[in-house]
């Protein structure tokens, strides 16, 4: 199919059909869409970017919904990104977080998209950061980005986000767990949802004896409480992300924060379009299979054969 040469500025106008058009393009690594991408850039940086992770079943989308509704009662034009696991066979989204958002399908002032991860371990695939930049581009002031769930590994949403909200729920241990493993330091806000849970207190008391262990800074994390398919208490989570918002912007910190998730984006793109390049590279190198023939016969150890393919590749020789 070609591609519509005004789609760029059909898509700066806040064109939804653009804007769904372009996400596909970039979904599908065609060039016309990195082109795309190179042409609108400039124009990014006016949305405010929410990243939302938690563990499974915490209901990160009922709450995304509830915030959508927040925001459009504000006359905000919102725009939500949920990222799911893939499908083993159609390489897809697999969950499709877009039913838990049905009743805002008709709204125009409501751009939502689900995308499959395609196996990044930190949960974003480098075609949903394109995505949110598109988003961002295309005039959206607010852009929800929707984990897969939260692990030891899911942790580079901090690098993509202006604000990062982590969802738990009482009585799931493994998600307090994983605030000790190393999940602590990502939220600037924390949501224990369904509220109305008897435990609710246990684990708000548990978190907050997690994170005074961890290294205090000027923004004090805050633990709130929602009931999200009531939408009880979504107004002061709300009320809090506008003030997260205002207070990294007077510190000076939103912009410090965006340059490193930029760098974290240059590298994590570069980073993926190497692996790619050596993986199709090496397919078709028997040298290659005899470096993996020593490996598995104990004559070379995985880190120096790994070395001897940088080696190759940066000599520019094209070979093992």
């Amino acid at each position: 199919m070609a591609v519509d040469p005004n789609l760029a500025q059909r898509l700066l106008d806040g064109d939804r059909r653009a804007l769904a058009r372009a996400i596909s393009l970039v979904e599908n690594d065609d060039p016309a869409g990195w082109a795309l991408v190179r042409e609108v850039y400039p124009h990014t940086g006016r949305a405010t970017v929410v990243g939302v992770t938690g563990a499974p079943g915490a209901g990160k989308s009922t709450l995304i919904g509830q915030l959508v509704k927040n925001r459009r009662a504000a006359d905000r034009s919102v725009a939500v990104l949920s990222i799911d696991p893939s499908s083993p066979f159609t390489h897809g989204a697999l969950l499709g977080d877009r039913i838990r958002l049905t009743e805002h399908f008709l709204d125009a002032g409501v751009f939502i998209r689900s995308m499959a991860n395609r196996g990044a371990l930190g949960g974003l695939s480098e075609a949903s950061l394109q995505a949110a930049l598109l988003m961002d581009a295309a005039g959206r002031d607010d852009v929800f980005l929707e984990t897969v769930g939260v692990g030891q590994a899911e942790v580079d949403i901090i690098d993509h986000a202006d604000t990062v909200l982590l969802v738990l729920m009482p009585g799931g241990g493994d998600s307090v767990q994983a605030l000790k493993a190393g999940i602590m330091e990502i939220p600037d806000i924390i949501v224990v949802n369904k509220a109305d849970h008897p435990l609710t207190q246990t684990m708000v008391r548990e978190i907050r004896g997690v994170l005074s262990l961890a290294p205090q800074g000027p923004w004090k994390v805050p633990i709130l409480q929602t009931e999200a398919v009531d939408g009880r208490g979504v107004d002061e989570l709300m009320d809090k992300l506008v003030e997260h918002r205002a207070f990294i912007q007077e510190q000076g910190t939103l912009s410090e924060r965006r340059r490193r998730n930029l760098r974290s984006e240059v590298l994590a793109i570069a980073t993926g379009r190497m692996r790619r390049r050596l993986e199709h590279k090496l397919t078709q190198d028997d040298a290659f299979e005899r470096l993996i023939d020593d490996v598995v016969s104990r004559r070379m150890d995985p880190a120096s054969a790994a070395g001897a393919i940088l080696a190759a590749e940066l000599d520019g020789d094209g070979g093992v």
